[in-house]
């Protein structure tokens, strides 16, 4: 296969390496808007560097989107004019009406949109699914998840990154409802600003804790902080009338017991997303070329985006507001975004 990708920062480098070494990518073309980093990226992969518009008049066999955010949902529909099968890394935009806009211009065409939402490829997160599936741990009532970063990110990307709920969080949101089955329908969510003052001068928060009333009355709760010097800290815990378990809690996970007689950590900690989750992103790019082969069904389509950014936007209004918002409310937004771009279509 073809692959283009399109991003060479951080992750777009890491999904290269994993495109390189996989034994279905014969060529890989790559694009940045730093023409410098993609060559870089490009020659470390043994691929090959090109501009956005000449990279898609090679016309790869599918596409992987890992550039800034701003420039997704604009790649997303380009890409299913193109008909190409197209991975997205999430957000697809910052926004609802980006979001939609992205979404419907994928669905018209019939292309294929994978979201890289990559904890659902996680071994820990798929146990405890099969776990709650199976009925193992009784009635479910109690869902905890923490996200903590081991140090803030550079004071650019904050204006840039939609904030603590849609960055970080929306991982948490996805998860929550592919673990326990069930969606989210309510919100109560308070942020925090006690480290850098850039974080305030975007109009985010830097620690964020978040109430979620899921279907069937499941309540639970979601944290998240960019000040964790600990490590990188990522869990998941879900408690039923029957039994309890927990995603992430291992030999490396920068928690520290204060009971007496318990060891300290046998390992370093975490230390970032690519270190906890290299085996699930290279797991769900793999998938990924098996769904843009027609091999298998597409298991992140482009409405799990939606779905936890909805959760996201709900987290944004009960903050500024200080008030429980239903998830329904926002869904109200969103199908506002939708009526209008049709009729501006129609126009």
């Amino acid at each position: 296969m073809r692959i283009g990708l399109i991003g060479a920062g951080r992750i777009g480098a890491f999904h290269a390496g994993t495109l390189q070494a996989h034994p279905d990518v014969g060529e890989l073309l790559v694009a940045d808007a730093d023409a410098g980093r993609a060559r870089q990226v490009a020659a470390a992969a043994g691929g090959r560097a090109l501009p956005v518009d000449a990279l898609f008049a090679a016309r790869p066999d599918a596409l992987v989107i890992a550039s800034a955010t701003a420039a997704h949902a604009r790649l997303v529909a380009r890409a299913a004019q193109e008909g190409l099968p197209a991975f997205c890394e999430k957000p697809i935009a910052l926004d609802l009406a980006g979001t939609v806009a992205a979404l419907d211009a994928a669905e018209a065409a019939g292309a294929v949109l994978q979201i890289g939402f990559q904890r659902r490829f996680d071994p820990g997160y798929a146990a405890a699914r099969q776990a709650v599936a199976a009925g193992k741990l009784g009635r479910l009532h109690t869902v905890r998840t923490v996200s903590s970063d081991p140090a803030p990110p550079p004071a650019a990307y904050v204006p840039l990154s939609g904030g603590l709920y849609r960055d970080c969080l929306i991982h948490d949101f996805d998860i929550l409802t592919w673990v326990t089955g069930r969606a989210v329908t309510e919100v109560y969510a308070a942020g925090a600003n006690v480290g850098a003052d850039y974080f305030r001068a975007a109009g985010d928060a830097d620690t964020a804790a978040v109430l979620l009333t899921l279907e069937g009355g499941v309540l639970a709760t979601a944290t998240a902080t960019r000040y964790n010097a600990a490590g990188y800290d990522v869990r998941m815990e879900l408690a039923g009338t029957d039994d309890q378990v927990a995603v992430g809690v291992a030999a490396r996970t920068p928690l520290t017991s204060v009971e007496p007689g318990t060891a300290a950590l046998p390992g370093p900690p975490w230390s970032g997303f690519l270190d906890r989750f290299g085996s699930a992103y290279r797991a769900e790019m793999d998938t990924f070329l098996r769904v843009a082969r027609g091999a298998e069904a597409n298991p992140c389509e482009g409405r799990d985006a939606l779905r936890a950014l909805l959760v996201a936007e709900a987290c944004e209004v009960s903050r500024r507001e200080r008030r429980p918002v239903p998830v329904a409310e926002v869904e109200a937004a969103a199908r506002a975004c939708r009526g209008e771009a049709r009729k501006g279509a129609v126009a």
